[in-house]
Formats: structure tokens, C-alpha cells, sequence
């Protein structure tokens, strides 16, 4: 981190104008000009100077950030030859969609010297589907098993019939992973071609199982966690794994999709309050099945309430019953992940959950903001009157007294408030422990980043 705090602030004040990032820029610091780079709005000024930069790493932080417009991502194509493989790579947001880049981007991108330019674009995440499906019948495999593991919903049947025959071992594997789970012959096939890749997890766990390969597996204990979750597993095989001395085992038979609450609750399993699951797949793929999803909602066992809690689709019975469960990680998974989780749920989970991903709710659209300055302006959780500053009603008068709060986390909190008087933010920009905060304020006029800049020595 650079030691210039307030610089580093002002790159990401939104109201920061093109002079005062062109200085920031100017001085080569990764972190501010990180920083820079991922600005919801980027001055026309200081695009083209990130895009004619002549440092390499300046350029792949544009290649790379979410916020920049993709059309300028793409022009750097135009410039150096070793910036082809970041655009190409591009970014990488976790839970963030990122718009694609132009047509014609893609064109001179899959049709570049570099192969490991043509592999970074096919398997780049923002690559867009009308780019791949093409693909499916590409000289090159590596493009026909990017068309394989991304687009296979949408290739015609003569596109899949060519796939599941390639001569390429590995696109012809890949395209048998997209059918597994209908056709025994092709799951036998693969658990023999990858018996020791990581992949025989996923076959076991989704291939369609005919009874003799089900009954070696068994004998062997392949994988037998993965494979007891499999629906295609004969009952009577996974019954007699109920009792095994593999916890995992038994939890993962305890959720197949065919047992009643009696018979989960015969078994011997067990889920930990910090115990982290992937959701089941028989629940994800009954995601618009409203009854499934009430059974799972209100089953006893915690592994299929924490799978109804991510399904969008879940009634909103369940989604009122969800929210008041005993289990931490239910509450949180329907917070995180369904669009009507309640208001109240998101603002306790903030208030009084402990895990680190609560931070975060405060970000969903429900999260409460109207009326948060009557009922936490005064309350005695410095997190809870932070949130009074997030109601739109609030005085200017309450965010100058929140800005004195005897909690210096409250106190930068108001120091970004634009509400906050200008006298005020001055002073808090001129106290150490506040001063990064009130250098984000958009409120804070040009002149005053300018001289803030002055002082931490950035050249003019």
C-alpha cells in the first residue's frame, strides 16, 4: 500500500476531476493506478493515457478491470503485441458479470499468432455465447472443447453427434462429461478413461449408473461421498452405505432425494454450524419446482434447507420460514442469494453475524436504508449507528454528530458523506485517522484535492 493515504483516497473519489487522476497516475504507484483502473466512471483524459502508457502493467490493470467500457479494453489491441494475451484474459470478477468485447475484438483475438492467446479468449469468462457456438466446429480442438464445456445447451444435435466422435481424446471427453448423465455406456467409459483425474469425482457424483458398474464402484469405495450422491445409484446400494464409518459417507446418503424425514433422520449424520457445502445438485435442478423446494425448505435436514435457500425460485413461504431458521448458514444463503429476502433478515445478519461475509449484505437491494437514522442514531453498537448515516432523510446536523462519534469507524463513515458540511470535512481531512475517508467524499471540491495532493508531495 502506497504511504500516501490521501492520494490513494482520491483515486477512487468519484467526483475527482481528470487533472487531479492525471497527477495520481503520473506517479506509477500499483496501487493508486490499481485503483484508478477500476473507477466506475474513467475521464476520456485518463483512458487514453492508461491506454498509451508506456509501462506494460499499466495497461493490463486496464485490460483487466470490470469497470472500464470493453470497446476501450479492445483498443488495446491496437497498441503493443504483449498486450493481446491480458485483453484476451480480461477480467475476472467474482459474482460479477462482465460485458463482452466487441466483435470485432474476438476476431483478431481467436485469429492470433499466439496459441496461448487463442486459449486465454475462448475460455475467458466474458466470452460471449454467439462467439463460442461457432466454435463446435473449429480446426483447432482446444476451440471445439471451449464449445464443449461452455455452449453445449445451445449446439444443434449434429454439433454434439460431431463432438461426442471427435478424434481429439479430450474434446471427446469433454462432450461425454455433457451427457453422463443420461447414457450408462458413456459414464462406464468415462470412469475406465479417468480413473485417476480429478474429473471421476463429477462422473461419479452425475453419470448415469447401470447396476454392474454401481455395484464395482461400490466394492472398490470409489469416490463413495461423490457417488452416494448420485440419484442414479440403486437404492438398495446406497441404503446399505448408510451405516458406513465414513461421515461423509452417511451425510451424503442422508440427502439423496428418494429418502422420507424418517429415514434421513435414522441416519447417522451430521452438519457442523461451520461445515461448508455445495448445494445438492437434485435441488438446484428442481429450482423452479415449487413443491420440491417445499419439502427441502422444510425437511429436517440442514444440507437441504441450505439448498432451497439459494434456489431463486423458492416460494415465498419459504423464503418467510428460511429466514427465521435455526441454522446460521440457511439465514445467510437465502440473504446472499434469493432477490426477496427480507429486509429485517439482511440488516440482523449485518448487526449480529459474526462470519465475514455479512459485510457484504449491505449491498443487496433490500437492504434497509429509510428510517435507519431514527431507530440507530443513538443505539449502542457503533455498526449500528454507522447505518444511520445509509438513511436518505438524514440531517446534515446528524451526519456532523455521527462525525464526532467517539468511534473513529463511525467517524469515517460520515467523513464520506456528501451531506456532511464542507467545514467539517475539512477538519476530518486534516486528522490522520480520518483523512482517507474524507478524501473519498465527492463532496470535497477540486481545489481541496488538489492541495491535498500538494501536501503529500505529487508532482503538479
Amino acid at each position: 500500500m502506497t504511504e500516501r493515504y490521501g492520494a490513494y483516497a482520491l483515486a477512487g473519489n468519484p467526483a475527482a476531476p481528470a487533472g487531479v487522476l492525471l497527477r495520481l497516475l503520473a506517479l506509477n504507484d500499483r496501487g493508486i493506478t490499481h485503483r484508478l483502473s477500476y473507477r466506475a466512471v474513467l475521464p476520456d483524459e485518463v483512458a487514453e493515457a492508461m491506454l498509451a502508457h508506456p509501462d506494460r502493467w499499466v495497461r493490463t490493470l486496464l485490460a483487466q478491470s470490470w469497470t472500464a467500457d470493453p470497446r476501450l479494453r479492445a483498443r488495446l489491441l491496437d497498441g503493443p503485441a504483449s498486450d493481446a494475451l491480458a485483453v484476451a484474459m480480461g477480467p475476472h470478477p467474482y459474482r460479477i458479470q462482465v460485458p463482452p468485447l466487441p466483435d470485432r475484438a474476438y476476431e483478431r483475438l481467436l485469429n492470433h499468432e499466439r496459441g496461448m492467446v487463442r486459449y486465454e479468449t475462448v475460455n475467458a469468462p466474458s466470452a460471449p455465447d454467439h462467439v463460442l457456438v461457432p466454435l463446435a466446429a473449429h480446426a483447432d480442438p482446444v476451440f471445439r472443447l471451449a464449445a464443449c464445456r461452455r455452449v453445449w445447451h445451445l449446439l444443434s444435435g449434429d454439433a454434439r453427434s460431431a463432438l461426442l466422435t471427435d478424434p481429439d481424446g479430450d474434446v471427446r471427453t469433454a462432450a461425454s462429461l455433457q451427457v453422463m448423465d443420461e447414457d450408462e455406456e458413456r459414464t462406464e467409459a468415462l470412469v475406465r478413461t479417468l480413473m485417476d483425474d480429478w474429473r471421476l469425482g463429477e462422473v461419479a457424483e452425475r453419470g448415469r449408473l447401470g447396476r454392474a458398474l454401481a455395484e464395482r464402484l461400490v466394492a472398490d469405495e470409489v469416490l463413495l461421498a461423490r457417488l452416494a450422491l448420485n440419484p442414479t445409484l440403486p437404492a438398495d446400494l446406497a441404503a446399505g452405505l448408510a451405516d458406513h464409518g465414513d461421515p461423509a459417507v452417511r451425510l451424503a446418503v442422508s440427502a439423496r432425494p428418494e429418502l422420507s424425514e424418517d429415514e434421513r433422520a435414522a441416519i447417522d449424520w451430521r452438519v457442523g454450524p461451520e461445515d461448508r457445502l455445495d448445494s445438492l445438485r437434485w435441488v438446484w435442478d428442481a429450482r423452479h419446482d415449487p413443491e420440491t423446494l417445499r419439502r427441502c425448505a422444510r425437511s429436517a435436514h440442514t444440507w437441504l434447507r441450505r439448498s432451497a435457500a439459494v434456489c431463486p425460485g423458492l416460494p415465498q413461504d419459504c423464503v418467510e420460514l428460511l429466514a427465521g431458521d435455526a441454522d446460521f448458514a440457511v439465514r445467510l444463503l437465502l440473504a446472499e442469494g434469493h432477490p426477496e429476502a427480507p429486509a429485517e433478515l439482511l440488516l440482523d445478519l449485518y448487526l449480529h453475524g459474526e462470519h465475514r461475509a455479512v459485510g457484504m449484505l449491505t449491498a443487496r437491494p433490500r437492504f434497509p436504508a429509510v428510517g435507519l437514522a431514527r431507530r440507530f442514531a443513538d443505539a449502542p453498537d457503533p455498526r449500528a449507528r454507522a447505518l444511520a448515516l445509509r438513511d436518505p432523510a438524514v440531517t446534515a446536523e446528524l451526519v456532523e454528530r455521527l462525525s464526532r462519534d467517539r468511534d473513529e469507524g463511525v467517524r469515517r463513515v460520515a467523513a464520506r458523506d456528501p451531506r456532511l458540511p464542507l467545514p467539517r470535512l475539512l477538519e476530518l481531512l486534516a486528522d490522520p485517522g480520518t483523512a482517507p475517508a474524507a478524501a473519498v467524499n465527492p463532496a470535497l471540491p477540486p481545489g481541496e484535492m488538489a492541495a491535498l495532493l500538494d501536501r503529500e508531495g505529487v508532482p503538479g
